[in-house]
């Protein structure tokens, strides 16, 4: 009895390592990245633990190892996601103003090259935050992202004077994802490195808030896949459709992830119903998530006809990846209107002779005048 049911134990296994490995296979580079990471750090393979580590002007959180064993574009990558406190030990107001990405050996010391950072995200529990300050209302308006620092700009601080309020022990969260878009042959570790500066309260700074601005292209949500036609000729083709995907208040499919055909090209997007101007306000900070081969993207009031930003991308000459992004920022500010139309407009230039992929948004930063407000009225 005991032969037999160790025989069915075994065929079951085999059975299910073929079924699991077939699955495996059809898999997307993205979601294979997936599978590895958590095997790699489930097993104990690579170092699968965070170093944390803080004090009274800023935290530094170092990732568990990252395996490169493949290319992986934009989007592609081992990522690891946590959540995190600036400090659990206290429950103070501070001021976050700088953010900075790196790419490390697994040593924890020797830093590598930025081309390995795909991006890094901050994102808020928004339930916790605005509770905190009795801004409900603001639960659910938009995507709870911070902030992202991406290739091309890996880091940059707020303008003096301005910051965005949190308390020590405020939950957040954290997402950083590799990049390779050259490396090919043995596999390599890495990890990354995190570091928020942040200050005490003070009366006299300025809150921020956050708006993510992207552009979105359209599709045929029946056949996503054909892109473009003569019938349809400003149609996109998404990467893929069960992520960045959306649909708009006409219920036309859209696709923030899109192909990039060889050549030169321009996009448009109108994204006034994702800034959500309530008052005019004033524009203090822009850091721009961009892929290879674009080379610009501007901030646009399409009522004034007016340029008010332009991140221009610089792209390496001899291989894949972005050398640098231009990102805003002023203690003046430019002023936005709430009954003005503002658009983004990317200027791509696929230099090769296949298709690329692309994304483009601009991680806005206006003035809250709603939580100076409430910071006026704060007691600590």
């Amino acid at each position: 009895m005991k032969s037999k049911i160790l025989k069915y134990t075994l065929w079951f296994i085999v059975l299910l390592t073929i079924v699991g490995g077939i699955y495996y296979l059809k898999l997307p580079n993205r979601h294979k990245a997936i599978v590895k990471t958590k095997l790699y750090h489930g097993f104990g393979i690579v170092d699968g633990q965070w170093n944390i580590q803080s004090n009274d002007s800023s935290i530094s959180l170092i990732t568990p190892t990252l395996v490169i064993d493949n290319i992986y574009k934009s989007m592609e990558g081992p990522k690891v996601i946590r959540s995190f406190q600036l400090d659990d030990t206290k429950n103070e107001l501070v001021w976050m103003t700088s953010f900075e990405t790196k790419a490390l050996s697994t040593n924890e010391v020797d830093q590598l090259s930025n081309d390995y950072i795909c991006h890094t995200n901050i994102d808020l529990y928004e339930g916790e935050h605005y509770s905190r300050w009795q801004l409900n209302h603001r639960i659910g308006e938009q995507y709870p992202r911070l902030t992202s620092m991406s290739n091309g700009i890996e880091s940059y601080a707020f303008p003096d004077g301005f910051g965005f309020p949190v308390f020590t022990n405020e939950n957040l969260l954290l997402a950083t994802q590799s990049l390779n878009h050259n490396i090919t042959g043995d596999p390599f570790d890495i990890k990354h490195q995190v570091i928020i500066g942040y200050k005490p309260h003070e009366q006299a700074m300025k809150p921020l808030m956050s708006k993510t601005v992207f552009v979105m292209l359209p599709y045929d949500s029946e056949n996503p896949f054909q892109g473009p036609t003569e019938n349809n000729p400003n149609m996109c083709l998404p990467v893929e459709t069960k992520n960045h995907s959306y649909k708009n208040e006409n219920g036309e499919s859209l696709s923030g992830h899109w192909v990039i055909f060889p050549g030169r090209d321009t996009y448009r997007y109108d994204i006034t119903h994702q800034l959500q101007l309530k008052d005019s306000t004033t524009m203090h900070q822009i850091a721009t998530h961009l892929h290879p081969f674009a080379e610009r993207l501007a901030f646009r009031d399409k009522t004034a006809d007016a340029t008010l930003f332009v991140s221009e991308a610089e792209n390496y000459t001899d291989k894949i990846g972005l050398k640098s992004v231009s990102y805003f920022s002023s203690t003046e500010g430019i002023m936005l209107y709430p009954d003005h139309k503002y658009e983004l407009v990317l200027e791509t230039n696929n230099t090769t002779t296949i298709n690329q992929d692309m994304m483009a948004s601009m991680f806005v930063f206006l003035y809250d005048k709603e939580m100076h407000d409430k910071l006026k009225a704060y007691k600590p």
